[in-house]
């Protein structure tokens, strides 16, 4: 499996509570905090459904 990095770039104030608990299980605890997953497909799921809060990138 491939690597991503995610990184937290909108804040989850005023956001619903199953997106914070999404940014929260994803390991982001503040803005501008990255952390390197696996591109499994429960973790694009998450990515997904909060792609207006964070960046994606590839690791090779």
């Amino acid at each position: 499996m491939s690597k991503i990095k995610v990184t937290q770039v909108k804040s989850g104030i005023d956001r619903s509570e199953r997106q914070k608990r999404t940014l929260r299980a994803l390991g982001l605890r503040k803005m501008h905090n990255s952390v390197e997953v696996e591109a499994t497909p429960q973790i694009l799921g998450m990515v997904q459904a909060v792609h207006h809060l964070v960046k994606v990138e590839t690791i090779n």
